[in-house]
């Protein structure tokens, strides 16, 4: 054999060895390497787009939670009344004594709060109960002095209870609405009774 047949029998050599190596394989299938990139970003992308729109989703499920946990916590429970009359509230997860009752005709959930000189709600339950005039006061608060007025006889219920005439204190902030606190212009037509969870409120 010449040294240009051995030239052509090596090179033919290094290209049948090219031929049968194997080349890379993707779950058993050969993969083109230069479809590498391609493929590698094609499968990334749909999850770089849903990343942000996950965590945002992931955010709204959680505030969900938490905005029906409080209202949980927060709605009013069943008033009992015994044949005598008496109403049996009973003390929510809170801590708290909630009840549903109204203020001027308008429904509302009151958080009985007995150091409470008076029944209090905000301006925009007022105007929305049209519970209008009364006397100018100020309100001392933990936040400090607000102006309000204090509007009388007004007429508020507890359940089957209903009393007229109470003294209805109004401007208060951080009261929401549909709540108020449910003072002592209203509590002080009652006996009140503590035991364990419950509170009873009975006509003297």
């Amino acid at each position: 054999m010449g040294v240009e047949d051995r030239d052509w029998w090596k090179d033919a050599q290094r290209k049948r060895d090219g031929a049968d190596a194997p080349r890379p394989t993707r779950f058993g299938r050969a993969v083109d390497r230069s479809a590498l990139p391609a493929a590698a970003e094609q499968g990334l992308t749909p999850g770089l787009k849903w990343g942000p729109l996950a965590i945002v989703v992931f955010w709204l499920v959680i505030m969900a939670a938490v905005y029906g946990g409080i209202k949980l916590v927060m709605q009013p429970r069943q008033i009992t009344v015994s044949m005598a009359g008496d109403m049996t509230i009973p003390r929510a997860r809170d801590g708290h004594f909630y009840a549903p009752g109204t203020i001027g005709g308008q429904p509302v959930v009151f958080l009985v709060d007995t150091g409470a000189s008076y029944v209090t709600v905000s301006q925009a339950f007022a105007d929305h109960a049209g519970i209008h005039g009364g006397s100018p006061t100020r309100f001392h608060t933990a936040n400090g002095v607000i102006e309000g007025r204090i509007v009388a006889d007004v007429p508020v219920s507890l359940g089957p209870a209903s009393v007229s005439g109470v003294k209805v204190a109004v401007g208060m902030n951080g009261i929401a609405r549909d709540q108020a606190l449910l003072g002592q212009s209203f509590l002080s037509k009652f006996q009140i009774t503590l035991t364990g969870d419950e509170m009873v409120l009975r006509r003297p």
